[in-house]
């Protein structure tokens, strides 16, 4: 290649980027759903809707209830586990 130098490719980008992600079964069905109306893949469907929440800086509005660790008695939680789950 004589000191010919490669140039870099303008839509880098523009590229994907892959992200192994653990969604709910719900959210996978619905968005799969989709993609048998549509014809549409349902994982462009998925990056479709992010971008277009990230387009429109759209953000969940989420309050999380703050747990008092005193107060939970440890092994009540052992019974609100299925059978053969570990932790």
């Amino acid at each position: 290649m004589n000191g010919m130098k490669g140039k870099k490719n303008p839509y880098i980008k523009y590229l994907k980027q892959p992200v192994t992600m653990r969604l709910d079964r719900e959210s996978v069905d619905y968005f799969k759903s989709l993609s048998d109306e549509s014809g549409i893949p349902y994982q462009t469907l998925i990056n479709l809707y992010l971008r277009d929440c990230t387009m429109n800086q759209r953000k969940l509005e989420m309050q999380w209830k703050s747990l008092k660790f005193s107060s939970i008695n440890p092994s009540s939680l052992d019974d609100s586990l299925p059978p053969d789950s570990s932790v």
